[in-house]
This record gives C-alpha cells, sequence and structure tokens, in this order.
C-alpha cells in the first residue's frame, strides 16, 4: 500500500505522468454546485488532481463532454431485471451506474442461503460494484408459502461479508410495531450495521417506533407529504422509477440543495426492455431535471448523497482520494452518457469479455403438478364481495367491493367490466396451496397470463377470463420451469422462459428485452391497457403493499393484516 501511495503523490504533483487523464472536458462538482473546466488525473483505482492540467499514459478525450461521478442505485432487485448478475453488469454499467445495493430477497424467498451465496459469489466476478444485503424478511410474511426462511442466526453468519453492508429493506414493520421476537432478533443481531427499511404509508407515532430500531432509509414513498414527514425525522427518502412503481414524477418536487443529502434514487424492480427503451439511472435523474428538479441537486442524490447514505464514503465525488469512478455525458440536462470510467479503467465490450460467471442455481424450481381449469373455481355465498383494484404505475392496490355473476354458489369473472379471476398456486412444494380471487384493472377480455415471479415468496400467480386458458398457462408455465406465459382461445401465444429459480433467464439481455417486446405486443393484443401487465400481475401476491393482495393462502386485508374471504 505505501508503494501505491507513493504514486499517488508523485502523479497528483505532475512528478511522474497519471495513469489515465479525462483531458479537455468539464465537471460537475456535486460538493459546490459549479461546473469547472479542468482535466482528472488517476491513479489505479483513485482520482489524484482536479483543477489543474495533467498529462497521462492513457488520455480519454473529453472535449465537448462534462463529468459527472458514477451513478449508485441505493435499493434494486437484480431478479427482477430478469438477467443473471453478470449480464444485469453488461446491461447498466455502460449507462452509468457504476454501484448497486441489491436485495437478493426474490432468490432467497425460493432457494434461501443458496440464493445468498449465489449472489455474493457472482458480485465479485462483476465490473460494476455490486453489494449485496441481507434479505430480512424471507418470508416477508406470515400469510404465503414461500420456498425458504432465513433466522436471525442464519442472517447474523454473514454479517461480517466483505460485500454486504448490512440488512436489506425490512418490509415487515407491522411485525416490528407488534415486537414480534422473530422479527426483534434480526434488528437486534444487527444494530450498529445498516438496515434498509420499507414502509409505505407509515407516519406519526408508527414511523417514530419504526425509525427507532435503527432503520435508515424507505423506498416505498409515493407523495410529497409522505417525503417530507420521513425527512424530518431523519430517514433517507430513495425515490423510485422501476417498471411498475414510478414515483419520480411525484417526488422530483422534493429535490432541492437543501433535501439532496437526505436523498437517494433507486430502480427496485425494471425489465431490459424498460432499461433499452428509457434507461437506467440515468433515465430517473432525466426525468427529474425535466420535472424542474435543480440539476447540481439531481447529481448530488444520485451520487455523493446515495453513497453516504450507506457508508460508501470512498466514491460519490469527483476529487483526489474519491475512487475514479466517472461518467461522460454529453448534455447534462438530458444525461445523455458518452462513456463510463469504473475505478479508473475504461468500460467497453473487453470490460465484461473473459471473466468467470457463475453456475446458476434453483433449476426445477416449479414443484407444482399439472392442474385443471376445475381448480380456479371461486366458492361463495353470493355475488358481492372484494376485488383487488389494479393502480397502474403502482403497486399500491384499493381494495374494491363488487357485485359478480354469480351461478350454482360459484362467483365468476366479469370481463366486460374488466374484472378477471387471478389466483396464486403454491410452487415450492410444501403443499397445494391455491388462493382465488378478482381483480380489476387489467383490461383483458379474454385468454390469461401467468408467472412464476410474484413477490416475494414467487409462488405462480395467473390472472384470467376463462379457467381453461389459466390452466393452459399455469401448466405452460410449468413445463418451461418457470417464466412468463400469455394464452389465449387454448393457445400460447408468447412467453418468456425464467428457469434460474424460476425468476432470471439463462439468456443475454438483449435477448430477454426481444422476448419481453413480444410478450407485450401479444398482451396489448389482447386488449390489455397495463404498461407492464406481467410485473403488475407480479406485485399482486405482495402482502406488505397495501391495500388488498393475494397470496396461495388467500385474500390479504393489508391494511388490517390478515386473511380474509372471497
Amino acid at each position: 500500500m505505501r508503494e501505491e501511495l507513493e504514486r499517488r503523490i508523485d502523479q497528483a504533483l505532475g512528478r511522474t505522468r497519471a495513469d489515465l487523464v479525462v483531458k479537455g472536458g468539464r465537471f460537475l462538482n456535486v460538493a459546490t454546485g459549479e461546473l469547472a473546466k479542468s482535466d482528472i488525473a488517476v491513479c489505479g483505482d483513485r482520482i489524484v488532481g482536479t483543477y489543474d492540467d495533467y498529462d497521462g499514459e492513457t488520455v480519454v478525450d473529453a472535449h465537448g463532454l462534462i463529468a459527472v461521478p458514477g451513478f449508485v442505485d441505493t435499493h434494486v432487485h437484480c431478479e427482477s431485471t430478469l438477467v443473471t448478475p453478470e449480464e444485469f453488469d453488461r446491461c447498466v454499467l455502460p449507462r452509468g451506474t457504476t454501484t448497486a445495493i441489491c436485495d437478493p430477497h426474490e432468490i432467497c424467498n425460493v432457494l434461501g442461503t443458496a440464493g445468498l451465496d449465489y449472489f455474493l459469489e457472482a458480485s465479485g466476478n462483476l465490473a460494476m460494484d455490486l453489494r449485496v444485503q441481507l434479505s430480512s424478511c424471507v418470508p416477508a410474511t406470515g400469510l404465503e408459502t414461500s420456498g425458504a426462511r432465513l433466522d436471525a442466526a442464519d442472517l447474523h453468519r454473514y454479517r461480517d461479508h466483505p460485500r454486504t453492508l448490512g440488512l436489506a429493506e425490512f418490509m415487515n414493520f407491522p411485525g416490528v410495531l407488534a415486537k414480534d421476537p422473530e422479527v426483534l432478533d434480526k434488528l437486534a443481531a444487527f444494530q450498529g450495521r445498516h438496515i434498509d427499511g420499507h414502509s409505505p404509508l407509515v407516519t406519526g407515532r408508527e414511523l417514530n417506533a419504526y425509525l427507532s430500531c435503527g432503520i435508515r432509509n424507505c423506498h416505498e414513498t409515493t407523495s410529497i407529504e409522505e417525503a417530507r414527514e420521513k425527512l424530518r425525522k431523519g430517514m433517507q427518502v430513495l425515490i423510485r422509477d422501476g417498471s411498475v412503481s414510478k414515483d419520480v414524477q411525484a417526488l422530483a418536487p422534493v429535490i432541492d440543495a437543501v433535501t439532496a443529502p437526505f436523498l437517494g434514487f433507486c430502480t427496485d424492480d425494471r425489465n431490459p426492455l424498460d432499461i433499452a427503451e428509457e434507461g437506467h439511472l440515468d433515465h430517473l435523474i432525466r426525468r427529474s431535471i425535466a420535472l424542474g428538479a435543480p440539476v447540481d441537486a439531481v447529481y448530488r442524490a444520485a451520487t455523493w448523497s446515495a453513497a453516504r447514505g450507506f457508508g460508501l464514503n470512498d466514491r460519490g465525488l469527483l476529487a483526489p482520494g474519491y475512487r475514479a469512478d466517472i461518467v461522460l455525458l454529453e448534455d447534462l440536462e438530458d444525461c445523455r452518457v458518452a462513456g463510463v470510467i469504473r475505478n479508473g479503467r475504461r468500460v467497453g465490450p473487453e470490460t465484461f469479455a473473459g471473466r468467470p460467471t457463475v453456475r446458476p442455481v434453483g433449476l426445477g424450481s416449479v414443484k407444482l403438478e399439472p392442474v385443471g381449469a376445475e381448480v380456479f373455481r371461486v366458492p361463495a355465498a353470493g355475488p358481492g364481495g372484494p376485488v383487488i383494484g389494479i393502480l397502474p404505475g403502482k403497486i399500491l392496490t384499493e381494495h374494491l367491493t363488487m357485485s359478480l355473476p354469480y351461478r350454482n354458489g360459484e362467483r365468476l369473472p366479469d370481463p366486460e367490466a374488466d374484472v378477471l379471476k387471478v389466483c396464486v398456486l403454491a410452487r415450492h412444494g410444501i403443499n397445494r396451496n391455491v388462493g382465488r380471487g378478482f381483480v380489476r384493472g387489467f383490461g383483458l377480455r379474454s385468454g390469461a397470463l401467468a408467472s412464476s415471479v410474484g413477490h416475494d415468496s414467487h409462488n405462480v400467480a395467473v390472472v384470467g377470463a376463462s379457467d381453461a386458458d389459466m390452466a393452459v398457462a399455469v401448466n405452460r408455465l410449468i413445463e418451461l420451469q418457470g417464466g412468463f406465459v400469455a394464452v389465449r382461445d387454448g393457445v400460447v401465444v408468447a412467453e418468456l422462459p425464467l428457469p434460474v429459480a424460476g425468476l432470471i433467464s439463462d439468456r443475454a439481455f438483449e435477448e430477454v428485452e426481444h422476448a419481453l417486446s413480444g410478450l407485450r405486443a401479444a398482451v396489448r393484443g389482447m386488449g390489455c391497457t397495463l404498461a407492464e401487465p406481467f410485473l403488475q400481475l407480479a406485485f399482486l401476491p405482495l402482502p406488505v403493499i397495501p391495500h388488498l393482495k393475494i397470496t396461495d393462502l388467500g385474500l390479504v386485508d393489508v391494511d388490517r393484516f390478515e386473511l380474509i374471504a372471497a
């Protein structure tokens, strides 16, 4: 290390050439907000010089470009990009995301510690810095059947792993407030370490109690009022724009010079098609600025503030001594990425060539027997009852009460009124549970959609206008051992296999992007009005997001945190 420090000193003083120089451009100083014309000198993986001219062994021509620090995605489930960690790296690093904080609780809910081990091993081979938080809620609640359980002792074994920072999002906020012993054991084991939050619509004294347990942030904030209360109480607000949950529109007015140090950006769940069409964190930055947020405050939140919130104090600023994670932009307001430097090295195709990959895990994870149409019948005492209401662009749902067609003691879907049947089938081989209910808002008049992605326990979710099509969709999903399937009139019209734990493709992200495009077109042809119907379906089983959800145990009133009759 001493020799490296000597090299840094010599290169900073100009006694020797810098290893790399970004020359001829300007850079955004997120500490002062100024746009400065200067070279950036790099020694190894560290910046050693700014506000001066330097010579370098390697020179990056930055004339006409603006340098900013590398972007930090403060909360992401890589599984929701539907690709392996290696493909996630290849997909988002060239767009400027140099660091990401991931929570692998999707794969952990299927495979337990085997899923966690898979991500920890894979993260060590990537060009980007992927930090793996320890999934705190596996399962998220006792209102569903997951494929595994992680208790405090399981998590504590990984507490000091070099790729982890602490506990991932603590979703079971009702369990915190109820002082559930298992919940408190996990929180106690990680006091003094970073603990991510998850507290949608939690306010007042309940928010005080939640925060008093050492929880530090929340990515589930959806309104200005909610954001301001959390900021007042010292909670870092992570502004999210994923494939379904899109909160930048509502929260951009919160971003200013005062609040920026207490903010961050995250994608949470964003698929390769949306990344190709809109972008990754570059999209969130671009969108926030377009909505009127101050440019310097937006970049501060996306870089320095995001890193500080997780104790990553070596990055987020283009200044001597900081990690050389640099994004070169053609335009600051439009966040058009022209090049990326990660750890002092230029990112290009060669960055991802010839590196080791980790063997996929969780093959054969859909342990579900073929089903017939009769499994989807919904016996009921009458036509009236609860219906889940989709809110486009949100994972929050409405708790509706509607009268539906009723025949022979069975409630039926009403496609003309945009009400379909929705069912969740346990797929982990533990039981044969089937939760049954109804949902409004998909726009389908016929057909069915099935998914083995069903947050967070990832049982099979299926929605449809006919029981027969629902059966065809589920049975094809079993044959694929996971994925997305669209069926119309008994025929599979589009599909995307996800064989790795029933969550992840084993293909390149470009192939997944192409398959998602075909799925989207097919489902639109079936009359669906949602931008991301499969992801919207995948969030219906999530019983920690208000207000009405469905799991393999049945309908869940999230406000009361209890099962209710269909």
